[in-house]
C-alpha cells in the first residue's frame, strides 16, 4: 500500500483527499514515462459522478502537455477501458471512478498495457512525482504538443466484444438491469436488447450525484422487489463503474460473488473447460462454497482481499475463473479484469445451457452464516499477534472444528482489526466473535 495508491488505485473524496492537482501531475508522469521513446498514447475512461469530468480535463492536461496523445472514451465501464488497452495498442490506460463510493469520492485507476492494474513500482514512481521527489519533467513543446481525442468508437467495439462472446439467443428471457445510474447505464442495456432479452432496466438515468445512491451491487434490494414484483427470470446488478455483479434469481433471492463462481466453475468444468479443474477465490469466500467445490471436484486456491490478487493468482498459475463474494469475477478467456456485464452474460450462459432457473442452480451451496466485526486497536500488529488473543481463535477454530471457520485479520487501509467467523448458526458467530474480541479488550488492545 502505498501514500495515495492502495489496492484499487488512487481514492479519495475529489478536492478534499484525490485534487485536480493530483490528477494533472499523474496525467504529467505517465504522458513523459511511457513516452521517453515514442508518442505515448494513452486511452480515458469515467463513470458518471460529476467530479469524473472535472478529472478527465486534468489527466487530459497533464498527458499532453507531456507530450502524450489522450482518447477519450468518456462515460463507460472499467473493464472496457481494459479491454481497449489490450486490443488496440495503447501504452496504458486511466479509469477514472470511485467504484461502489459515495458520488462525493472518486479515484484514478491506471491500468497497464496488457489490461491489468499497474505495476506498484510505477505507482511508486508516480506517487515520488507528486511529492516532488522525482526530477522535474519536461513540457512538450511545439508538434510535441499531445492531442485529445474522441475516441468513443473504442467503448462501441467493446459492446461489440460483448455481443460476439454468448452463444444461445436470449429470446424470450426477461432480464432485470440495476446500472447503478454509473457507467453500466451506457453499456449493459443495449447488449442484452441485441441479444434479444427482453429487458427491464432501472437506475439509468444518472445526474452527477446518484451513482450508488440506494442502488447497484450494494443495494441489491431495490433489483430484489422488482424481480419479484415484474415475475423476471434473472436479474443483475452493477457497481459504479461496472467490474461487479451481482444477481438475483427469480424468486428474489441474492445470488453473491461467491454462488457465481459456483454456478459458473461447475458448468465449465462439466463442459471440460474450467483449466485445472480450479477456480481461484480469495480469504473471505464462504466455506459453504468449499463445501460445494470439494462434493463436485472442483479445487480451488485462496489469496488475499482484493481481485488484484486474484487475477494475479490465476496469471500465474494458468487458471481461468476466480473471484470475491463482493461480484468481481474474472473470466480469464475474455477479460483481464473484472466485468460486471461479462458476468451476468456468463450466468445467462449456464441458464440456457442446463435450461435450469438460477435459484436452482445455486441452491446446490449451503452458505453458511458469517458475521464480521471491525475492531480499533492502538498496534493491528500487536493486536494480532497478543498470545492471548491467539490462544482465543485458536479455542474458537476448534470449537467450530470443520461446521466452521474464524479469520482475524489486518486492515490494509484503517487501524482496524477484522474479526469473522462462519458456523451453522447467527447465535455460534455471534458469540465467538464476541470472545474474541473480548480478550483484545481485556488486553487493553482496543481503543475508542
Amino acid at each position: 500500500m502505498g501514500k495515495y495508491f492502495g489496492t484499487d488505485g488512487f481514492r479519495g473524496e475529489a478536492n478534499i483527499d484525490l485534487t485536480v492537482e493530483h490528477a494533472y501531475k499523474v496525467g504529467r508522469f505517465l504522458g513523459w514515462y511511457f513516452g521517453k521513446e515514442h508518442k505515448a498514447s494513452i486511452v480515458i475512461g469515467k463513470d458518471t459522478r460529476r467530479s469524473s469530468y472535472m478529472f478527465e480535463d486534468a489527466l487530459s492536461a497533464g498527458l499532453t502537455a507531456s507530450g502524450a496523445d489522450a482518447y477519450l472514451l468518456h462515460v463507460t465501464t472499467t473493464p472496457s477501458v481494459s479491454y481497449v488497452v489490450r486490443t488496440e495498442d495503447f501504452d496504458c490506460g486511466i479509469m477514472i471512478s470511485a467504484s461502489h463510493n459515495p458520488y462525493y469520492d472518486n479515484g484514478i485507476k491506471v491500468i497497464n498495457g496488457i489490461g491489468q492494474k499497474l505495476e506498484a513500482d510505477i505507482e511508486e514512481q508516480i506517487e515520488r512525482y507528486i511529492d516532488d521527489k522525482e526530477p522535474r519533467i519536461p513540457l512538450a513543446t511545439r508538434e510535441n504538443i499531445g492531442r485529445t481525442v474522441d475516441f468513443s468508437a473504442g467503448r462501441n467495439r467493446y459492446i461489440g466484444h460483448l455481443i460476439a462472446i454468448p452463444t444461445r439467443s436470449y429470446k424470450n428471457m426477461r432480464v432485470g438491469l440495476d446500472c447503478s445510474n454509473g457507467s453500466a447505464s451506457s453499456v449493459a442495456k443495449s447488449v442484452f436488447d441485441a441479444l434479444g432479452a427482453k429487458t427491464y432496466v432501472i437506475h439509468n438515468q444518472p445526474d452527477g450525484t446518484n451513482i450508488n445512491a440506494g442502488c447497484g451491487s450494494t443495494h441489491i434490494e431495490e433489483l430484489q422487489t422488482y424481480v419479484r414484483e415484474n415475475h423476471l427470470d434473472v436479474g443483475f446488478a452493477y457497481d459504479g463503474d461496472a467490474d461487479r455483479c451481482i444477481a438475483v434469481d427469480h424468486e428474489g433471492d441474492i445470488i453473491d460473488g461467491d454462488l457465481i463462481l459456483y454456478v459458473c466453475g461447475k458448468n465449465l468444468k462439466e463442459q471440460g473447460r474450467l483449466d485445472n479443474d480450479t477456480i481461484v477465490t480469495t480469504i473471505m469466500s464462504n466455506l459453504g462454497l468449499y463445501k460445494a467445490c470439494d462434493r463436485e471436484g472442483i479445487r480451488y486456491e485462496k489469496t488475499a482481499v482484493g481481485d488484484k490478487y486474484v487475477c494475479e493468482n490465476m496469471m500465474q498459475n494458468g487458471h481461468c475463473l476466480g473471484g470475491e463474494q463482493s461480484g468481481h469475477i474474472i473470466f480469464s478467456k475474455h477479460a483481464t479484469t473484472g466485468d460486471g456485464i461479462l458476468t451476468s452474460l456468463m450466468i445467462m450462459e449456464v441458464i440456457l445451457n442446463t435450461k435450469t432457473d438460477l435459484h436452482t442452480l445455486a441452491s446446490e451451496v449451503k452458505i453458511y452464516p458469517q458475521l464480521l466485526k471491525n475492531v480499533r486497536v492502538a498496534n493491528k500488529q500487536q493486536a494480532r499477534e497478543n498470545a492471548k488473543v491467539q490462544e482465543a481463535i485458536e479455542a474458537v477454530g476448534s470449537a467450530l472444528g470443520d461446521e466452521g471457520r474464524i479469520l482475524v485479520r489486518e486492515s490494509g487501509t484503517e487501524p482496524v482489526i477484522r474479526v469473522m467467523v462462519e458456523a451453522a448458526e447467527d447465535a455460534l458467530c455471534e458469540k465467538y466473535v464476541n470472545q474474541v474480541i473480548a480478550v483484545m479488550e481485556s488486553e487493553n488492545l482496543i481503543v475508542e
